[in-house]
């Protein structure tokens, strides 16, 4: 079979290439989306005995609704405060409206309120986020554990400390 035009056999060439290279691409043809612990990687860290790093990693196709993420501390005695979340990209979304996302990462500081030396914590992140490719997930739930250092969480100043006497 002969082509009507001599540069359609190139033309026909070139779009099979360009979908051979996307459907290799993952950031461009991915099909199978990826599984949220994955596409919404979170970790936890001890900064000092009463702040905890909260870390999300976004892959490179996702986002993350800011208005969607809590947190919660496990066992609840050790307590939490209120973090505040760093301010997102604003966007029109088409399943929420206007909202603000997160895209690559996302650190928030955790104030623990009560926490006791030696304690094992886990700090639990609930988020939801979307895939570029059209997809939203659930609300998902994801546990990280962290171990609070022994001894004295809160120095005490010496002013404030037992004071000595020549009786002691």
């Amino acid at each position: 079979m002969r082509w009507p035009d001599p540069h359609w056999g190139r033309i026909v060439a070139g779009i099979a290439v360009a979908v051979a290279l996307g459907a290799a691409s993952p950031g461009t043809a991915q099909v199978n989306p990826l599984p949220p612990d994955k596409a919404f990687r979170f970790t936890a860290r001890l900064l000092d005995a009463r702040t905890v790093e909260a870390r999300f990693r976004i892959a490179d196709g996702y986002y993350l609704y800011r208005d969607k993420i809590h947190f919660a501390v496990e066992p609840a005695t050790a307590g939490l405060s209120v973090p505040k979340l760093p301010d997102g990209t604003v966007k029109e979304d088409p399943f929420f409206g206007h909202v603000e996302t997160y895209r690559g990462e996302v650190v928030v500081k955790l104030a623990l309120t009560d926490p006791q030396p030696g304690q094992r914590i886990v700090v639990v992140a609930e988020s939801q986020g979307c895939a570029d490719i059209g997809i939203c997930y659930p609300p998902t739930v994801q546990r990280a554990p962290v171990a609070l250092p022994e001894g004295s969480m809160t120095p005490v100043p010496a002013s404030q400390g037992p004071k000595q006497t020549w009786f002691n």
